[in-house]
Protein backbone atom coordinates (compact mmCIF):
# COMPACT_ATOMS: atom_id res chain seq x y z
CA UNK A 1 0.00 0.00 0.00
CA UNK A 2 3.01 2.24 0.81
CA UNK A 3 5.10 1.10 -2.21
CA UNK A 4 5.43 2.01 -6.08
CA UNK A 5 6.17 0.53 -8.79
CA UNK A 6 9.75 2.12 -9.11
CA UNK A 7 10.67 1.05 -5.57
CA UNK A 8 9.39 -2.44 -6.32
CA UNK A 9 11.26 -3.17 -9.32
CA UNK A 10 14.44 -2.18 -7.79
CA UNK A 11 13.74 -4.31 -5.07
CA UNK A 12 13.10 -7.41 -7.36
CA UNK A 13 16.43 -5.88 -9.36
CA UNK A 14 17.89 -6.55 -6.07
CA UNK A 15 16.96 -9.72 -5.13
CA UNK A 16 17.90 -10.97 -9.06
CA UNK A 17 21.14 -9.89 -8.66
CA UNK A 18 21.62 -10.94 -4.81
CA UNK A 19 20.18 -14.90 -6.14
CA UNK A 20 22.75 -14.56 -9.33
CA UNK A 21 25.54 -13.14 -7.12
CA UNK A 22 25.16 -16.40 -5.09
CA UNK A 23 25.05 -19.13 -7.42
CA UNK A 24 27.44 -17.04 -9.36
CA UNK A 25 29.85 -17.36 -6.17
CA UNK A 26 28.68 -20.96 -5.88
CA UNK A 27 29.65 -21.51 -9.82
CA UNK A 28 32.92 -20.04 -9.92
CA UNK A 29 34.70 -22.19 -6.87
CA UNK A 30 33.22 -25.29 -8.40
CA UNK A 31 34.88 -24.06 -11.65
CA UNK A 32 38.35 -23.26 -10.35
CA UNK A 33 38.72 -26.37 -7.90
CA UNK A 34 37.51 -28.93 -10.88
CA UNK A 35 39.24 -26.99 -13.63
CA UNK A 36 35.68 -26.83 -15.50
CA UNK A 37 35.92 -24.23 -18.22
CA UNK A 38 32.47 -23.87 -18.97
CA UNK A 39 31.69 -22.98 -15.35
CA UNK A 40 34.40 -20.55 -15.31
CA UNK A 41 33.18 -19.42 -18.58
CA UNK A 42 29.36 -18.99 -16.84
CA UNK A 43 30.96 -17.41 -13.86
CA UNK A 44 32.52 -14.30 -16.09
CA UNK A 45 29.14 -14.22 -18.04
CA UNK A 46 27.32 -13.70 -14.83
CA UNK A 47 29.91 -11.56 -13.79
CA UNK A 48 29.95 -9.29 -16.35
CA UNK A 49 25.72 -9.34 -16.39
CA UNK A 50 25.95 -8.03 -12.80
CA UNK A 51 28.36 -5.55 -13.73
CA UNK A 52 26.24 -4.46 -16.82
CA UNK A 53 22.95 -4.63 -14.35
CA UNK A 54 24.81 -2.07 -11.72
CA UNK A 55 25.82 0.40 -14.30
CA UNK A 56 22.35 0.13 -16.10
CA UNK A 57 20.51 0.85 -12.37
CA UNK A 58 23.09 3.47 -11.41
CA UNK A 59 22.12 5.63 -14.84
CA UNK A 60 18.10 4.75 -13.98
CA UNK A 61 18.67 6.18 -10.70
CA UNK A 62 20.23 9.14 -12.36
CA UNK A 63 18.30 10.46 -14.86
CA UNK A 64 15.01 9.09 -13.42
CA UNK A 65 15.83 10.85 -9.74
CA UNK A 66 12.90 13.54 -10.31
CA UNK A 67 10.40 10.73 -10.64
CA UNK A 68 11.77 8.56 -7.92
CA UNK A 69 11.61 11.66 -5.18
CA UNK A 70 8.00 12.30 -5.83
CA UNK A 71 7.14 8.74 -5.36
CA UNK A 72 8.94 9.08 -2.18
CA UNK A 73 7.60 12.11 -1.44
CA UNK A 74 4.01 10.63 -1.67
CA UNK A 75 4.62 7.81 0.13
CA UNK A 76 6.03 9.08 3.39
CA UNK A 77 3.29 11.89 2.96
CA UNK A 78 0.75 8.90 3.05
CA UNK A 79 2.96 7.01 6.09
CA UNK A 80 2.95 10.15 8.04
CA UNK A 81 -0.95 10.56 8.00
CA UNK A 82 -1.63 7.19 8.80
CA UNK A 83 0.78 7.06 11.44
CA UNK A 84 -0.07 5.40 14.92
CA UNK A 85 1.69 3.10 17.32
CA UNK A 86 -0.90 1.54 17.97
CA UNK A 87 -2.60 0.38 15.12
CA UNK A 88 -0.05 0.77 12.24
CA UNK A 89 2.94 -0.86 10.28
CA UNK A 90 5.28 -1.39 13.51
CA UNK A 91 8.21 -2.62 10.79
CA UNK A 92 7.89 0.59 8.47
CA UNK A 93 6.66 3.33 10.89
CA UNK A 94 10.08 2.68 13.18
CA UNK A 95 12.14 2.56 9.62
CA UNK A 96 11.09 5.93 9.32
CA UNK A 97 11.09 7.21 13.46
CA UNK A 98 15.16 5.59 12.54
CA UNK A 99 15.55 8.20 10.04
CA UNK A 100 14.17 10.78 11.76
CA UNK A 101 16.00 10.14 14.44
CA UNK A 102 19.81 9.44 12.81
CA UNK A 103 19.64 12.82 10.14
CA UNK A 104 17.86 15.27 12.88
CA UNK A 105 14.71 16.15 10.30
CA UNK A 106 11.20 16.11 10.69
CA UNK A 107 8.65 15.27 8.05
CA UNK A 108 9.53 14.85 4.13
CA UNK A 109 9.52 18.57 3.29
CA UNK A 110 9.45 19.98 7.21
CA UNK A 111 7.93 19.43 10.33
CA UNK A 112 4.70 20.94 8.96
CA UNK A 113 3.59 17.92 7.45
CA UNK A 114 3.01 15.94 10.54
CA UNK A 115 0.44 18.45 11.53
CA UNK A 116 -1.91 16.38 8.45
CA UNK A 117 -1.24 13.30 10.94
CA UNK A 118 -4.98 11.97 12.04
CA UNK A 119 -3.82 11.64 15.68
CA UNK A 120 -1.95 14.60 15.92
CA UNK A 121 -4.92 16.83 14.44
CA UNK A 122 -7.89 15.19 17.25
CA UNK A 123 -5.49 16.34 19.82
CA UNK A 124 -5.34 20.04 18.66
CA UNK A 125 -1.55 19.36 18.03
CA UNK A 126 -0.63 19.21 21.25
CA UNK A 127 1.20 16.04 20.56
CA UNK A 128 4.68 15.63 18.16
CA UNK A 129 6.85 12.74 17.05
CA UNK A 130 8.97 11.78 19.55
CA UNK A 131 11.70 11.42 16.55
CA UNK A 132 11.54 14.45 15.56
CA UNK A 133 12.54 15.45 18.97
CA UNK A 134 15.55 17.98 19.86
CA UNK A 135 15.83 16.71 23.06
CA UNK A 136 16.09 13.27 24.27
CA UNK A 137 12.76 11.47 24.12
CA UNK A 138 11.22 7.86 22.75
CA UNK A 139 12.57 7.26 19.55
CA UNK A 140 9.10 5.97 18.33
CA UNK A 141 5.61 7.41 19.31
CA UNK A 142 3.83 10.88 20.13
CA UNK A 143 5.19 12.59 22.94
CA UNK A 144 3.13 15.50 24.34
CA UNK A 145 3.72 19.20 24.10
CA UNK A 146 3.39 20.75 27.68
CA UNK A 147 0.93 23.51 27.89
CA UNK A 148 -2.53 23.70 28.70
CA UNK A 149 -4.88 21.08 28.12
CA UNK A 150 -7.63 23.12 26.75
CA UNK A 151 -5.41 24.96 24.22
CA UNK A 152 -4.41 24.39 20.39
CA UNK A 153 -0.87 24.35 19.03
CA UNK A 154 1.05 24.23 15.74
CA UNK A 155 4.18 22.93 14.75
CA UNK A 156 5.99 25.88 14.99
CA UNK A 157 6.12 25.28 18.63
CA UNK A 158 7.45 21.99 18.77
CA UNK A 159 10.59 21.22 20.16
CA UNK A 160 11.62 19.54 17.22
CA UNK A 161 14.28 19.37 13.62
CA UNK A 162 12.50 21.74 11.47
CA UNK A 163 14.42 20.27 8.58
CA UNK A 164 12.99 17.86 6.42
CA UNK A 165 14.25 14.86 5.79
CA UNK A 166 14.39 15.18 1.93
CA UNK A 167 16.53 18.26 2.67
CA UNK A 168 18.69 16.05 5.05
CA UNK A 169 19.43 13.14 3.23
CA UNK A 170 20.84 14.93 0.17
CA UNK A 171 23.10 16.48 2.89
CA UNK A 172 23.56 13.08 4.32
CA UNK A 173 24.27 12.13 0.58
CA UNK A 174 26.93 15.03 -0.49
CA UNK A 175 28.75 14.62 2.33
CA UNK A 176 29.68 11.03 2.20
CA UNK A 177 29.39 11.44 -1.86
CA UNK A 178 33.36 10.25 -1.67
CA UNK A 179 32.31 6.95 0.46
CA UNK A 180 29.83 5.91 -1.60
CA UNK A 181 31.77 6.49 -5.06
CA UNK A 182 34.90 4.70 -3.02
CA UNK A 183 32.66 1.77 -2.31
CA UNK A 184 30.92 1.94 -5.81
CA UNK A 185 34.04 1.86 -7.42
CA UNK A 186 35.82 -1.20 -4.89
CA UNK A 187 33.37 -3.40 -6.09
CA UNK A 188 33.57 -2.63 -9.76
CA UNK A 189 37.34 -3.43 -9.35
CA UNK A 190 36.71 -6.46 -7.11
CA UNK A 191 34.03 -7.71 -10.56
CA UNK A 192 36.81 -6.71 -13.19
CA UNK A 193 39.25 -8.70 -11.29
CA UNK A 194 37.10 -11.62 -10.81
CA UNK A 195 36.38 -11.59 -14.86
CA UNK A 196 40.31 -11.76 -15.56
CA UNK A 197 40.71 -14.46 -13.46
CA UNK A 198 38.13 -16.20 -15.04
CA UNK A 199 39.20 -15.94 -18.36
CA UNK A 200 42.94 -16.55 -17.64
CA UNK A 201 41.65 -19.59 -15.64
CA UNK A 202 39.87 -20.96 -18.66
CA UNK A 203 43.18 -19.98 -20.94
CA UNK A 204 45.48 -22.08 -18.61
CA UNK A 205 42.71 -25.19 -18.47
CA UNK A 206 42.83 -24.87 -22.40
CA UNK A 207 46.36 -24.77 -22.92
CA UNK A 208 47.20 -27.58 -20.22
CA UNK A 209 44.20 -29.85 -22.19
CA UNK A 210 46.27 -29.25 -25.81
CA UNK A 211 49.41 -30.19 -24.18
CA UNK A 212 47.84 -33.51 -23.15
CA UNK A 213 46.32 -34.26 -26.46
CA UNK A 214 48.74 -37.25 -27.69
CA UNK A 215 50.70 -36.08 -31.25
CA UNK A 216 50.48 -38.47 -34.03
Amino acid sequence: ETSSPSLKNGAYVLIGVGALTMLMGFLGCLGAVNEIRCLLALYFTCLMVILITQVAAGLVIYFQKEVLRDELSKIVGNLIVDYDPENGDANLQDAWDYVQKQISCCGWNGAKDWEDNKIIKNESMLLYPCSCSVDVKPETGFCKLDGPQNSTASSDVWPVHQQGCMDGVQKWLKDNLGIILGVCTGVAVIELLGMILSISLCKNIHSEDYTKVPKS
